[in-house]
């Protein structure tokens, strides 16, 4: 019997953040889209611009009795800087804020505990700078950008960066990583 949820995470360009959560057991899909602001059905062009308020996020489907959404959580703050504020990398903008979009009150208490041991424990130098944020409207991005990596994976960008965050988190949590077949 599959225990299938959802969790919603921004944490810079999704080119970078949908390979690492596409790889783990348990996560049946990973959808790259737009979650945040205030203009409906927004484009992939409004959104770099800044104006709609949106954050670049992925919107993860998984099976809670393979993988629970605290170990998501745990791989979401390894695989990007929650520290630093509408940035990552290179990427400025509102657009690549650090944020969870909580589907529950179990999400949510589940986030702020996290982020709190975070900061206790000092693993970075500066506090999580993460927004946790409610369920909102979830707009899947253009087709183009739906696994993107997979896709591209000779991408310049993929390479330089989304590819050493998938291969991260593979090293890092290998116990977790799909067989690959």
């Amino acid at each position: 019997m599959s225990n299938e949820q959802i969790a919603v995470f921004a944490g810079g360009c999704f080119w970078c953040t949908e390979p690492v959560f596409s790889q783990l057991k348990g996560v049946s899909k990973v959808v790259s889209g737009y979650i945040g602001g205030h203009t409906a059905n927004p484009s992939y062009k409004q959104i770099c611009n800044g104006d709609t308020g949106h954050a670049e996020a992925i919107q993860i489907t998984f099976d809670a009795s393979i993988i629970d959404f605290e170990t998501l959580l745990e791989i979401f703050f390894v695989s990007h800087d929650p520290t630093t504020l509408n940035r990552q990398g290179n990427d400025v903008g509102t657009q690549y804020r650090s944020a969870v979009f909580c589907q529950d009150d179990g999400q949510k208490a589940a986030t702020v505990a996290m982020i709190n041991r975070l900061n206790a424990e000092g693993i970075w130098p500066n506090p999580v700078v993460t927004q946790v944020n409610g369920a909102e409207t979830f707009y899947p991005a253009e087709d183009y950008h739906q696994y993107y990596f997979a896709n591209n994976p000779f991408q310049p960008y993929c390479m330089a960066v989304a590819a050493p965050k998938a291969a991260k988190i593979r090293a890092k949590y290998a116990q977790l990583v799909k067989d690959e077949r």
